[in-house]
Parts: structure tokens; sequence; C-alpha cells
């Protein structure tokens, strides 16, 4: 009887997954579900505490859908080509089924995979990447490889033809002489947020169904308001690949109207990301457009970024974004722009020790967003006006004119009232020095002067 090994990565689910499915049919009933804990991905930066403990939560719901279905999940730990050989050649399996991946990583992967099986007179069948609901590459401009402009990219992406959303296979059977590690458990990941959000598939189809019902139609109005936290937190559900893209756009186009328009635009900023990426895999590290800055270093810069990432930089509405940050693994979108926007810019720190400290702590910390919405913000990346700076005092008597997100995360402030939580240093001297918190590191005006000198001579 022909056996098929399917190997998870970032796609931790059994609704509308390809390779599974092609396994399911290939091995006529025997397949391994296959998960490897990888120490080089791990030596890669995957190993962050909220990453392990949702990661965790997602292995253990998977094998729970598997065993539903008569099914098991099968863990491994070690290096991946080993690991997947090894299962291949205890199940006697003739084929190898995964998704692609658009990482420098993931493709020398496959590559040493394909001839490792290749070797052993197995084959390795590579799907189209789960973790979009475009493939990068599918659409592409005239003149290059890849769109560095968002806005003709979502006109050709939004015409492009989605697939159709694969059901989850009824029943799998696993050979019973292939062995699993134990499952992780999510206390086994030390140092994790206090308030990170739970992971598994089972979770993100109950949020998905719930705020397709009850949130989406507003998107449009409210996704940029902090205080009433009116996004989807779908984000890390689409990084771990518990949620599909393609289902999640198709079921939100069905809703119709401008709120899941406007939230179908921001699956297509996930995609953009994932081609630039593929295109231009050096963008991970390095400068997409370099601006040949010569970044604030020293004492004085390592202290302001340490305030930074404290959250105590005297600037209420970063401060709460950090803090959010730190206790959530999450933040909220607008909150991420404005804290990146403050360290590479009104700070003059390299925008990649904010994308380091960012990757340590989301949830749904992911190379190609992080760093590329890091970019953009830094004015390295494919922003057309690299030169914008967002003022923290302005950005937060737009988006939290109340004052309501403030106070939530800054409990220096949690008696101030109204708007005034902004700008405490306006406050009565003696309000201002009870409250505990911190001066302005710098003043706005003489950070924008600093960063605009600095881009001047570079």
């Amino acid at each position: 009887m022909q056996t098929s090994v399917v190997v998870f990565t970032c796609d931790l689910r059994l609704s509308d997954h390809p390779p599974l499915r092609a396994a399911v049919h290939g091995g006529e009933g025997r397949t391994v579900p296959l998960f490897v804990r990888d120490p080089a991905v791990d030596r890669a930066g995957f190993a962050a505490p909220n990453r392990l403990a949702f990661l965790a939560d997602c292995l253990r719901d998977l094998d729970a859908g598997l065993r539903e279905r008569g099914g098991r999940l099968v863990l491994r730990e070690g290096d991946t080509v080993t690991e997947v050989c090894r299962v291949a050649a205890e199940a006697d399996a003739d084929e190898v089924h995964m998704a692609a991946d658009v990482s420098v990583f993931a493709h020398a992967r496959e590559r040493r995979l394909r001839r490792a099986l290749e070797a052993d007179g197995r084959r390795l069948y590579v799907h189209e990447t789960v973790s979009t609901a475009v493939t990068p590459g599918a659409v592409t401009p005239a003149s290059s490889d890849h769109f560095a402009v968002f806005t003709p990219y979502y006109r050709q992406w939004s015409a492009h033809g989605l697939r159709d959303v694969l059901d989850a296979p009824r029943s799998i059977t696993v050979p019973e002489e292939v062995g699993s590690a134990p499952l992780p458990r999510r206390g086994d990941a030390r140092g994790a947020s206090p308030g990170l959000c739970a992971g598994g598939e089972a979770e993100a189809r109950r949020r998905l169904t719930e705020w397709l019902r009850t949130g989406v139609d507003a998107y449009e109005e409210r996704h940029d308001d902090l205080a009433g936290d009116a996004t989807s937190r779908f984000s890390p559900h689409l990084h771990f690949g518990t949620l599909s893209p393609v289902e999640v756009v198709h079921r939100a186009r069905r809703v119709g109207g401008a709120g899941a328009e406007a939230f179908v635009r921001q699956v297509a900023w996930r995609d953009f990301h994932r081609q630039v990426l593929a295109a231009r895999p050096d963008a991970a590290a390095g400068d997409y457009r370099t601006r040949r800055d010569r970044w604030r270093g020293g004492r004085d810069a390592q202290a302001d970024a340490e305030a930074w990432r404290q959250g105590r930089t005297g600037y209420p509405l970063v401060d709460a974004a950090m803090r959010q940050l730190r206790h959530e693994g999450w933040v909220h979108n607008r909150g991420r722009l404005l804290a990146a926007s403050f360290l590479a810019k009104t700070l003059y720190v390299d925008w990649r020790v904010g994308a380091r400290h960012f990757l340590d702590l989301l949830v749904d910390g992911d190379v190609a967003n992080n760093q590329l919405n890091w970019q953009w913000m830094a004015g390295t990346g494919t922003d057309s006006r690299p030169n914008r700076v967002l003022n923290p005092v302005t950005q937060a008597k737009r988006f939290d004119p109340d004052g309501v997100y403030v106070r939530r995360w800054v409990e220096e402030l949690a008696d101030v009232e109204g708007g005034a939580v902004h700008e405490p240093w306006k406050l009565p001297a003696q309000v201002y020095l009870a409250t505990g918190y911190p001066e302005p590191v710098v003043s706005l005006a003489e950070g924008l002067d600093r960063f605009r000198r600095a881009r001047k001579r570079a």
C-alpha cells in the first residue's frame, strides 16, 4: 500500500491545505502528518518565547484535529532533511509533500530535501505557498520581477483569480510504526507574554466566523481606533497558517461592503511584502533602497533605544504601544507604525534594532512583513515618501482622542483625564512629577531637525 508524508511548516491547519490533500490522495489513505522542530529554524530567530508558546497551542490543536479523523501528528526534533528522510524510510513512503515558502532558508531547505529524497528513490512534491492568497510572482509588472509600489500591485492582485477552498480530509490513517516525540505545552515556553492569545486552528476559525459576523462591517471606519481595538487580530493565525488567507479573502468578499474591501486590502499588503522578499531576499537584513544613513551610535543612542524598548520615551502613545507589545506579544498596527517612526526617525536609530526587538516579542513575527514594514517606516523600503515622520502627539490626538488607549497601558497616567494624557509635561509641575512618568527623551523639534540634517548629508 502506498504511503505519503506531508511536512507541515507555517501551515498548521487541516482546512484548505493542498499539500495535505495531495498526500492523502497519493498515499491511498496512509499518510504521515509530520512537523519537525528544527534547531536551525530556532537559530534563525524563530525561538522567541511568544512564538514557541503559540506554536505549542497550534501543534496540540492540529494533533487533536487529526485524531478526530483517525490519525495523529508526528513530531520530530532535529535537522528537517534528516528527520523527513528518516520518517519516510520508517513509513516506506514513496512521496513527500510540502508547501513552498519565500525565504532564503526555505529555498535552501527545499533543495537539500529534494536531493536527499531522490538519493533514497523518493519524490518531493512542493506545492504553491499556502501562506498567501496570491502566490509570490503570480502577478508582476511588465518591466520587473516584482511590484515595488502597492497600489498597482493591489489592482492586479484583486483581478487575479483565487483557487477554490479545499475541505479538510474526512479521515487519515497514520502507519503505527512511525513514532513521535511528545508534543510541547504552552508552559514550556519560559518568558512568554502574560496576555498572549491562544493558538490553533479551532480558535482561529471561531474568531474568523465571529469577526466576519460582528466586526468586519465597521473595519474601514474603525481600523485605526486604538482604544476600540477594532482590528481582526488574525495576524498570528495567518503567520502560523492556522487560517488560510485564500479562505479569509473568499469569506470576506462574500460578506461584501466597504469594511470587507478595506480588510481584504490588508491581506493584500501581506502578499505584497512576500512578493518583494521573494524577489529581493537581501531586504530581510539590508536596505531595499539605501538612503546611506549613518545611524546614531554610542551610549546616548543605546540609552534612547532602551527607553524605547521599555516604553519610557516620555511620549505616551509610543510608550503605550511598546508596553502592549511586551504584555500581549502583539500590538495594534497603528501603534507599530508610530513606534517604528519614532525609533528610526525621531531617535534616528537603525531600523534593524527595532525590527530585532519586534521579532523577539511579536507572536506574529514574520520576516517579510516585519522587516519590510520597518523599512517602509524607516524610509529605506518601498514607501514613496521616505522622509515622512509620524508625530506621536498629533497621532495620539487623532487616533486616541480621549486617551483611553494610553491610560490602558501607561499606568503612571491612568488618573490623568481626557486628552491631557497625551502631553503630560503640560500638566502643573506638581501633578506631572507625581505621576512618575519620564520626561521626553528628546523634543520632537530636535528629533525632526536631526533626522532632516542626517538625511540631507546622506
